[in-house]
């Protein structure tokens, strides 16, 4: 908190992040092999609990808020961490392994329960898995230092490029968790493409949902030899070869199906699905201007499922942008409290780590509304009835979409 003191009174609910603290004590000793003195202090463990009440509570804005924090004695009785320098604490992670987080993570995704599944795909075998990137930004010499000219992603109207990191992910919609997470540098191409990390990541039994930039034929090919599936959303204008023109049941035509063909791809003797989906113009910046388009097409490899389910899969693509938006304005990801790789990793486990635990604690998605009153609880400005009526509080977002339906088909659209 800039210009105030956090007391104890400020930094509430350590309780819950208990459920962590516990997973986190085997990890203590790692990165001690070199310490023959046995004289260090800051240890693994201690690191993420640091992180992890960073995260947590939205008072807490950088590393002198912990390093306050920690001098207050209930928390740190309850975080067991002893005071820190602010040059150790940015040392240190060179020597922890971010991997070493994955089994905590992992072992609190097991203890959620899966979201009720849409009807319509109950008998739907694989795991949808929705698949994307996002650029963390970060110190342009740090950038430079550790991966070079592959942090640079953009470039400022002023000549000057812009560095940082790409957050690499795959969330399975089930449970919100993610099945795979990677970073490298910003720069979206080569190895560190986001269709060729997919490429190289690839497991059996996923449908992979993704957006424009993994509409490759090469990908399409691995994706069905792993024995998984996808939905991709491609551009308007890729060149095919139309075998087979199906007709359009009233279903597919009420989802605003407006296409359904079997195509052959320039250069590809296999035969892929191509649905054309009408939908409500969105305006989109780009350098050339603002370009705006009603039609979404998707290619699949999935020929027998029904053309209005493919386009349902591929409507849950914008939870991974949800995900992002929460890791990345919501849980502290917009300032990093390390710009060593290995500290953003940590980091970026932690925020996921707090997103588990919000979603044990409410039994809900992670979505803005559930994080604010969180915070709001955290800040003082909400109590404990306030949380409760929030969680016992009805979803009724399906009934509001349907009235909104048929307000739309009574005006005659």
């Amino acid at each position: 908190m800039d210009g105030e003191r956090l007391q104890d009174k400020d930094v509430v609910c350590l309780g819950h992040l208990q459920r962590a603290f516990e997973l986190l004590e085997p990890l203590h000793d790692v990165g001690c092999a070199r310490d023959r003195a046995g004289n260090r202090e800051l240890h693994f463990d201690d690191y993420v609990k640091l992180v992890l009440l960073y995260t947590w509570n939205p008072l807490i804005q950088s590393v002198h808020d912990l390093q306050q924090v920690v001098g207050l004695p209930r928390v740190a009785k309850a975080l067991g961490v002893k005071r820190f320098s602010a040059g150790s604490f940015s040392e240190s992670v060179r020597i922890f392994d971010p991997e070493r987080l994955k089994p905590v993570i992992q072992e609190l995704a097991s203890q959620l329960q899966p979201y009720a599944k849409d009807p319509r795909l109950s008998n739907f075998k694989h795991i949808i898995t929705l698949v994307d990137g996002t650029v963390l930004a970060g110190l342009v010499r740090l950038v430079k230092a550790a991966v070079g000219p592959e942090g640079r992603y953009t470039t400022r109207r002023d000549g000057l490029g812009m560095y940082g990191w790409r957050l690499h992910t795959q969330l399975e919609l089930d449970t919100l968790t993610p099945n795979r997470l990677g970073l490298t540098g910003a720069r979206n191409a080569g190895d560190n493409r986001e269709a060729n990390v997919l490429l190289a990541n690839l497991e059996a039994g996923r449908c992979y949902v993704n957006d424009g930039g993994y509409a490759n034929r090469k990908l399409f090919d691995a994706i069905v030899a792993a024995g998984s599936s996808f939905v991709t959303r491609a551009p308007e204008n890729s060149v095919f070869e139309l075998v087979e023109e199906r007709e359009l049941s009233q279903e597919a035509l009420n989802a605003e199906i407006t296409r359904d063909a079997i195509v052959r791809l320039e250069g590809s003797d296999r035969l892929w699905r191509r649905i054309e989906v009408q939908v409500e113009p969105h305006p989109r910046r780009t350098r050339h201007g603002t370009q705006q388009s009603d039609l979404i097409v998707l290619y699949s490899d999935m020929l027998d499922l029904a053309p209005e389910l493919v386009g349902l899969i591929y409507s849950k693509r914008y939870t991974v942008e949800l995900f992002f938006r929460m890791l990345k304005q919501l849980l502290g990801l917009r300032h990093l409290l390390s710009q060593r790789e290995e500290g953003i990793e940590i980091q970026v486990y932690c925020a996921v780590i707090v997103c588990l635990l919000i979603q044990l604690i409410s039994g809900k998605k992670p979505n803005k509304a559930m994080r604010n009153i969180v915070s709001w609880y955290l800040l003082g400005l909400a109590d404990a009835q306030d949380v409760l009526n929030f969680l016992n509080k009805p979803d009724n977002t399906g009934v509001k979409k349907r009235a909104q339906e048929e307000r739309w088909k009574k005006l005659g659209y």
